[in-house]
């Protein structure tokens, strides 16, 4: 595990965002996204580039919220200044289809991962986060781990009341580089217990079996 922490919060945003250049434009064929605020300013920052995205390159998500594409929770959403400076072809943005029924939104979502994969095209960088709570993409519990066995995407409840799709730890094991982007004190805690291995941090058991994880954060003291 490498970890990186930055004095604050600009000079986070500023690495991510070329880090994040760098995988879209020459370092490899895929590349996901996650949600949540923490990437938002990358996102943005790049939506304002002209971008040349390697041309084999396809975009994933971690996890979706089930809303309209629309809605201000959508991740889809909140990644659309970055996909329209990418301009890539539909087929080549894999997301969750929240006008689908759940289950179908899942099993759909798990089979274009299935077929990115037996494609054979390679998930260089994978963005993630933690929550205080201790979770990553939509996986908030053991349960949830447990439930997603065998598949490379899953339907989940969130204890926000929400629905979701989610990646599993199946799919985040094919991810070259996993990147967990930490910002804010409040997740002190469930920083600590990650870069601890503790077993019982759900975010932890989720990315146990990644190859090559960095964590970045902002000068959180653990």
């Amino acid at each position: 595990m490498k970890i990186e922490r930055f004095n604050d919060r600009a000079a986070l945003d500023s690495a991510l965002s070329e880090r994040l250049k760098r995988a879209l434009e020459r370092e490899g064929e895929a590349v996901m996204l996650s949600g949540g605020h923490s990437p938002r300013p990358a996102y943005e920052h790049l939506g304002s580039l002209a971008l040349r995205p390697s041309k084999r390159l396809h975009v994933l998500y971690s996890d979706e919220r089930y809303v309209p594409p629309t809605s201000e929770a959508s991740n889809y959403r909140a990644s659309l200044p970055l996909l329209k400076a990418l301009s890539l072809a539909e087929e080549r943005v894999i997301h969750v289809r929240t006008e689908l029924p759940l289950e179908e939104a899942a099993a759909q979502y798990n089979q274009r991962l299935r077929d990115l994969l037996s494609s054979g095209v390679p998930i260089r960088l994978g963005l993630l986060g933690i929550g205080v709570d201790g979770h990553t993409a939509s996986l908030f519990s053991m349960e949830d781990l447990e439930r997603a066995w065998g598949n490379l995407a899953a339907a989940v409840q969130r204890p926000d009341g929400l629905q979701a799709v989610t990646v599993t730890p199946a799919l985040l094991g094919q991810i070259d580089t996993l990147l967990m982007i930490v910002v804010g004190a409040e997740k002190r805690d469930a920083l600590a217990a990650f870069l601890a291995r503790d077993s019982d941090s759900v975010a932890w058991r989720a990315v146990a079996g990644c190859r090559n994880i960095e964590v970045w954060f902002e000068n959180i003291n653990v």
